[in-house]
Protein backbone atom coordinates (compact mmCIF):
# COMPACT_ATOMS: atom_id res chain seq x y z
CA UNK A 1 0.00 0.00 0.00
CA UNK A 2 2.70 2.53 1.03
CA UNK A 3 4.30 1.69 -2.58
CA UNK A 4 1.17 2.41 -4.77
CA UNK A 5 0.94 5.77 -2.73
CA UNK A 6 4.34 6.94 -2.96
CA UNK A 7 3.69 6.33 -6.77
CA UNK A 8 0.68 8.09 -6.81
CA UNK A 9 2.46 11.09 -5.22
CA UNK A 10 5.29 10.84 -7.72
CA UNK A 11 2.74 11.37 -10.58
CA UNK A 12 0.66 14.03 -8.23
CA UNK A 13 3.49 16.31 -7.64
CA UNK A 14 5.03 16.85 -11.30
CA UNK A 15 1.68 16.97 -12.58
CA UNK A 16 0.48 20.15 -10.24
CA UNK A 17 3.90 21.83 -11.02
CA UNK A 18 3.27 21.78 -14.75
CA UNK A 19 -0.27 23.14 -14.03
CA UNK A 20 1.07 25.96 -11.98
CA UNK A 21 3.94 26.52 -14.97
CA UNK A 22 0.86 26.24 -17.81
CA UNK A 23 -1.12 28.49 -16.37
CA UNK A 24 1.70 30.90 -15.31
CA UNK A 25 2.65 31.53 -18.81
CA UNK A 26 -0.66 31.46 -19.86
CA UNK A 27 -1.51 34.40 -17.87
CA UNK A 28 0.58 36.63 -18.57
CA UNK A 29 1.12 36.41 -22.12
CA UNK A 30 -2.40 38.03 -22.34
CA UNK A 31 -1.63 41.23 -23.98
CA UNK A 32 -1.88 44.30 -21.86
CA UNK A 33 -1.68 44.72 -18.18
CA UNK A 34 -3.76 44.73 -14.69
CA UNK A 35 -3.50 48.38 -14.61
CA UNK A 36 -4.32 49.43 -18.33
CA UNK A 37 -7.92 50.20 -17.70
CA UNK A 38 -9.91 53.45 -18.69
CA UNK A 39 -7.89 55.60 -16.15
CA UNK A 40 -4.75 56.97 -17.94
CA UNK A 41 -1.77 56.46 -15.91
CA UNK A 42 1.58 58.52 -16.17
CA UNK A 43 4.27 56.59 -17.33
CA UNK A 44 6.00 57.17 -13.76
CA UNK A 45 2.95 55.76 -12.10
CA UNK A 46 2.72 53.04 -14.57
CA UNK A 47 6.21 52.14 -13.88
CA UNK A 48 5.97 51.93 -10.52
CA UNK A 49 3.07 49.69 -10.54
CA UNK A 50 4.84 47.60 -12.31
CA UNK A 51 7.62 47.49 -10.38
CA UNK A 52 5.95 47.37 -7.22
CA UNK A 53 3.98 43.97 -7.98
CA UNK A 54 7.27 42.44 -9.91
CA UNK A 55 5.51 42.66 -13.45
CA UNK A 56 8.89 44.56 -14.51
CA UNK A 57 10.90 41.07 -14.21
CA UNK A 58 11.53 38.85 -17.05
CA UNK A 59 9.03 36.29 -16.50
CA UNK A 60 11.29 32.95 -15.75
CA UNK A 61 11.81 35.32 -12.56
CA UNK A 62 8.52 36.41 -12.04
CA UNK A 63 7.85 32.13 -11.92
CA UNK A 64 10.08 31.65 -9.97
CA UNK A 65 9.61 34.10 -7.04
CA UNK A 66 5.28 33.48 -7.74
CA UNK A 67 6.59 29.61 -7.06
CA UNK A 68 8.12 30.48 -3.87
CA UNK A 69 5.20 32.59 -2.68
CA UNK A 70 2.80 29.49 -3.58
CA UNK A 71 5.44 26.90 -1.08
CA UNK A 72 4.44 29.14 1.77
CA UNK A 73 0.89 29.05 1.31
CA UNK A 74 0.77 32.82 -0.29
CA UNK A 75 -1.34 33.41 -3.32
CA UNK A 76 0.09 37.21 -3.62
CA UNK A 77 -1.89 40.38 -3.76
CA UNK A 78 -4.57 41.45 -5.91
CA UNK A 79 -3.78 43.88 -8.29
CA UNK A 80 -7.58 45.40 -8.46
CA UNK A 81 -8.80 44.68 -4.48
CA UNK A 82 -5.87 47.07 -3.86
CA UNK A 83 -4.72 46.02 -0.07
CA UNK A 84 -5.89 42.36 -0.35
CA UNK A 85 -4.47 39.31 -0.54
CA UNK A 86 -5.96 36.43 -2.91
CA UNK A 87 -5.73 34.17 0.54
CA UNK A 88 -8.22 36.94 1.90
CA UNK A 89 -10.76 37.24 -1.48
CA UNK A 90 -10.66 33.24 -2.00
CA UNK A 91 -11.05 32.65 1.80
CA UNK A 92 -12.66 35.27 3.70
CA UNK A 93 -13.73 35.07 7.62
CA UNK A 94 -17.31 35.51 6.56
CA UNK A 95 -19.15 32.88 4.66
CA UNK A 96 -18.29 33.40 1.10
CA UNK A 97 -15.43 32.83 -1.37
CA UNK A 98 -14.29 29.17 -1.49
CA UNK A 99 -16.36 27.82 1.16
CA UNK A 100 -20.07 29.08 -0.61
CA UNK A 101 -18.34 26.74 -3.59
CA UNK A 102 -17.36 24.12 -1.60
CA UNK A 103 -20.47 24.21 0.45
CA UNK A 104 -22.26 23.53 -2.82
CA UNK A 105 -20.04 20.83 -4.05
CA UNK A 106 -19.85 18.41 -1.01
CA UNK A 107 -23.84 18.89 -0.35
CA UNK A 108 -24.59 18.12 -4.35
CA UNK A 109 -21.94 15.16 -3.61
CA UNK A 110 -23.90 13.85 -0.53
CA UNK A 111 -26.94 13.65 -2.35
CA UNK A 112 -25.36 12.73 -5.65
CA UNK A 113 -23.37 9.68 -5.04
CA UNK A 114 -25.78 7.60 -2.50
CA UNK A 115 -29.05 8.76 -4.49
CA UNK A 116 -27.68 7.74 -8.01
CA UNK A 117 -26.40 4.50 -6.64
CA UNK A 118 -29.59 2.99 -5.18
CA UNK A 119 -31.31 4.58 -8.59
CA UNK A 120 -28.65 2.70 -10.46
CA UNK A 121 -29.14 -0.47 -8.93
CA UNK A 122 -32.68 -0.86 -8.68
CA UNK A 123 -32.82 -0.38 -12.80
CA UNK A 124 -29.57 -2.29 -13.53
CA UNK A 125 -31.69 -5.47 -11.36
CA UNK A 126 -35.29 -4.20 -12.89
CA UNK A 127 -33.74 -4.53 -16.82
CA UNK A 128 -35.60 -3.09 -19.09
CA UNK A 129 -38.64 -2.03 -16.70
CA UNK A 130 -40.17 1.16 -16.90
CA UNK A 131 -37.64 2.33 -14.07
CA UNK A 132 -34.67 1.29 -16.23
CA UNK A 133 -35.58 2.95 -19.08
CA UNK A 134 -36.20 6.20 -17.19
CA UNK A 135 -32.96 6.08 -15.73
CA UNK A 136 -31.19 5.84 -19.17
CA UNK A 137 -33.59 8.99 -20.82
CA UNK A 138 -32.72 10.57 -17.62
CA UNK A 139 -29.20 10.43 -18.27
CA UNK A 140 -29.60 11.69 -22.06
CA UNK A 141 -31.80 14.23 -21.42
CA UNK A 142 -29.42 15.82 -18.42
CA UNK A 143 -26.32 14.67 -19.89
CA UNK A 144 -26.84 16.98 -22.52
CA UNK A 145 -28.31 20.21 -20.60
CA UNK A 146 -25.43 22.18 -18.44
CA UNK A 147 -26.24 23.85 -15.25
CA UNK A 148 -26.42 27.24 -17.19
CA UNK A 149 -29.81 26.29 -18.86
CA UNK A 150 -31.54 23.89 -15.85
CA UNK A 151 -30.57 26.87 -13.46
CA UNK A 152 -32.61 29.47 -15.03
CA UNK A 153 -35.60 26.71 -15.71
CA UNK A 154 -35.32 25.89 -12.22
CA UNK A 155 -35.87 29.72 -11.35
CA UNK A 156 -38.59 29.74 -13.85
CA UNK A 157 -40.66 26.97 -12.21
CA UNK A 158 -40.12 27.25 -8.45
CA UNK A 159 -39.58 31.08 -7.88
CA UNK A 160 -41.30 32.64 -11.23
CA UNK A 161 -44.22 30.07 -11.56
CA UNK A 162 -44.81 28.49 -8.17
CA UNK A 163 -43.18 31.50 -6.41
CA UNK A 164 -41.87 28.25 -3.14
CA UNK A 165 -38.21 29.64 -3.57
CA UNK A 166 -36.27 32.71 -4.02
CA UNK A 167 -34.97 33.12 -7.48
CA UNK A 168 -30.92 34.42 -6.37
CA UNK A 169 -28.95 35.21 -3.39
CA UNK A 170 -27.43 33.41 -0.29
CA UNK A 171 -29.37 34.61 2.33
CA UNK A 172 -27.87 33.10 5.53
CA UNK A 173 -26.83 29.82 3.77
CA UNK A 174 -30.56 28.78 4.54
CA UNK A 175 -32.51 25.68 3.33
CA UNK A 176 -34.44 28.09 0.86
CA UNK A 177 -31.27 29.84 -0.70
CA UNK A 178 -29.43 26.41 -1.24
CA UNK A 179 -32.18 24.21 -2.48
CA UNK A 180 -31.99 25.52 -6.61
CA UNK A 181 -28.53 25.51 -6.84
CA UNK A 182 -27.80 22.07 -5.22
CA UNK A 183 -30.69 20.58 -7.23
CA UNK A 184 -29.67 21.83 -9.98
CA UNK A 185 -25.88 20.38 -9.21
CA UNK A 186 -27.87 17.11 -8.65
CA UNK A 187 -29.58 17.06 -11.72
CA UNK A 188 -26.29 17.57 -13.80
CA UNK A 189 -24.67 14.73 -12.39
CA UNK A 190 -26.56 12.39 -10.75
CA UNK A 191 -27.82 10.77 -13.90
CA UNK A 192 -24.60 9.79 -14.64
CA UNK A 193 -23.88 7.99 -11.38
CA UNK A 194 -27.27 6.07 -12.11
CA UNK A 195 -26.45 5.01 -15.41
CA UNK A 196 -22.65 4.21 -14.50
CA UNK A 197 -24.27 2.13 -11.34
CA UNK A 198 -27.19 0.22 -14.02
CA UNK A 199 -24.03 -1.07 -16.45
CA UNK A 200 -22.00 -2.10 -13.31
CA UNK A 201 -24.44 -4.43 -11.65
CA UNK A 202 -25.89 -5.51 -15.01
CA UNK A 203 -22.71 -7.08 -15.53
CA UNK A 204 -21.91 -8.32 -12.31
CA UNK A 205 -24.78 -9.93 -12.43
CA UNK A 206 -24.71 -11.46 -15.61
CA UNK A 207 -20.52 -12.67 -14.31
CA UNK A 208 -20.02 -16.41 -13.89
CA UNK A 209 -19.20 -16.21 -10.08
CA UNK A 210 -22.67 -14.79 -9.78
CA UNK A 211 -24.26 -17.99 -11.87
CA UNK A 212 -22.24 -20.06 -9.58
CA UNK A 213 -23.79 -18.47 -6.70
CA UNK A 214 -26.81 -18.94 -7.97
CA UNK A 215 -26.48 -22.74 -8.99
CA UNK A 216 -25.59 -22.89 -5.23
CA UNK A 217 -28.78 -22.04 -4.00
CA UNK A 218 -28.54 -18.31 -2.60
CA UNK A 219 -31.29 -15.99 -2.40
CA UNK A 220 -30.90 -12.81 -4.63
CA UNK A 221 -30.62 -10.46 -1.75
CA UNK A 222 -27.91 -12.77 -0.50
CA UNK A 223 -26.64 -12.51 -3.87
CA UNK A 224 -26.68 -8.85 -4.70
CA UNK A 225 -26.01 -7.70 -0.61
CA UNK A 226 -22.84 -9.99 -0.24
CA UNK A 227 -21.58 -10.17 -3.56
CA UNK A 228 -22.41 -8.16 -6.28
CA UNK A 229 -22.39 -4.20 -4.55
CA UNK A 230 -18.33 -4.16 -3.69
CA UNK A 231 -17.70 -4.83 -7.71
CA UNK A 232 -20.24 -2.56 -8.52
CA UNK A 233 -18.90 0.25 -6.64
CA UNK A 234 -15.45 -0.10 -8.30
CA UNK A 235 -16.79 1.69 -11.68
CA UNK A 236 -18.59 4.50 -9.96
CA UNK A 237 -15.34 5.16 -8.02
CA UNK A 238 -13.19 5.59 -10.48
CA UNK A 239 -16.01 8.23 -12.06
CA UNK A 240 -15.96 10.50 -8.42
CA UNK A 241 -12.42 12.07 -9.36
CA UNK A 242 -13.69 13.47 -12.64
CA UNK A 243 -17.26 14.50 -11.10
CA UNK A 244 -15.74 16.24 -8.76
CA UNK A 245 -13.74 18.41 -10.87
CA UNK A 246 -16.71 18.64 -12.80
CA UNK A 247 -18.99 19.79 -9.91
CA UNK A 248 -16.14 22.07 -8.63
CA UNK A 249 -17.10 24.00 -12.10
CA UNK A 250 -20.62 23.26 -12.17
CA UNK A 251 -20.53 24.99 -8.67
CA UNK A 252 -19.07 27.95 -10.31
CA UNK A 253 -21.38 28.47 -13.42
CA UNK A 254 -24.55 27.62 -10.51
CA UNK A 255 -23.19 30.37 -8.84
CA UNK A 256 -23.67 32.99 -11.60
CA UNK A 257 -27.01 32.11 -12.63
CA UNK A 258 -28.16 32.25 -8.70
CA UNK A 259 -25.75 35.44 -7.77
CA UNK A 260 -24.01 33.14 -4.90
CA UNK A 261 -20.92 35.23 -3.34
CA UNK A 262 -18.40 31.87 -4.40
CA UNK A 263 -15.74 31.65 -6.18
CA UNK A 264 -17.71 32.15 -9.77
CA UNK A 265 -18.16 36.12 -8.54
CA UNK A 266 -14.76 35.94 -8.27
CA UNK A 267 -13.29 34.43 -11.37
CA UNK A 268 -15.37 36.79 -13.17
CA UNK A 269 -14.23 39.86 -11.69
CA UNK A 270 -10.65 38.31 -12.08
CA UNK A 271 -11.09 37.37 -15.75
CA UNK A 272 -12.62 40.73 -16.57
CA UNK A 273 -10.31 42.96 -14.38
CA UNK A 274 -7.26 40.77 -15.51
CA UNK A 275 -6.24 40.59 -12.08
CA UNK A 276 -3.67 37.94 -12.69
CA UNK A 277 -2.63 36.45 -9.32
CA UNK A 278 -6.46 35.69 -8.62
CA UNK A 279 -7.02 34.25 -11.79
CA UNK A 280 -3.71 31.80 -10.72
CA UNK A 281 -4.85 31.47 -7.24
CA UNK A 282 -8.45 30.07 -8.24
CA UNK A 283 -7.04 27.94 -11.10
CA UNK A 284 -4.25 26.39 -8.98
CA UNK A 285 -6.30 25.96 -5.67
CA UNK A 286 -8.71 24.36 -7.70
CA UNK A 287 -6.37 21.88 -9.39
CA UNK A 288 -4.85 21.15 -6.40
CA UNK A 289 -8.52 20.25 -5.29
CA UNK A 290 -8.94 17.99 -8.48
CA UNK A 291 -5.45 16.02 -8.09
CA UNK A 292 -6.02 15.52 -4.21
CA UNK A 293 -9.65 14.27 -4.85
CA UNK A 294 -8.53 11.66 -7.37
CA UNK A 295 -5.84 10.82 -5.28
CA UNK A 296 -7.92 9.73 -2.68
CA UNK A 297 -10.02 7.81 -4.83
CA UNK A 298 -7.26 6.00 -6.20
CA UNK A 299 -6.46 4.76 -2.63
CA UNK A 300 -10.11 4.17 -2.08
CA UNK A 301 -10.34 2.07 -5.26
CA UNK A 302 -7.56 0.26 -4.05
CA UNK A 303 -9.01 -1.24 -1.08
CA UNK A 304 -11.87 -2.09 -3.03
CA UNK A 305 -9.70 -3.78 -5.85
CA UNK A 306 -6.67 -6.12 -4.22
CA UNK A 307 -5.45 -6.71 -7.93
CA UNK A 308 -4.38 -3.41 -8.25
CA UNK A 309 -2.14 -3.51 -4.63
CA UNK A 310 1.43 -4.03 -5.47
Amino acid sequence: MLQFILKRLLIAIPTMFCIVLLVFILVHLTPGNPFEGEKALSPQAMRELLHQYRLDLPIWKQFFLYLNDLLHGNFGQSYKFLGQSINGLMFPDNMGGFWVTWRLAIYSMLFTVPMGLLLGCYAGIKQNSWFDKLVIVSNIIFSSIPPIVTGPIMVLIFAVTFRYLPASGWGEGDFKHLFLPILVLILAYMPTVAFVARGSIIEVLNSNFVRTARAKGLSNNAIIFKHAIRPTLMPVVSLLGPMFAGVLVGAVVTEQVFTLPGLGILTTNAAINRDYNLVLGITIFSSFLTITFNFCVDILYCFLDPKIKP
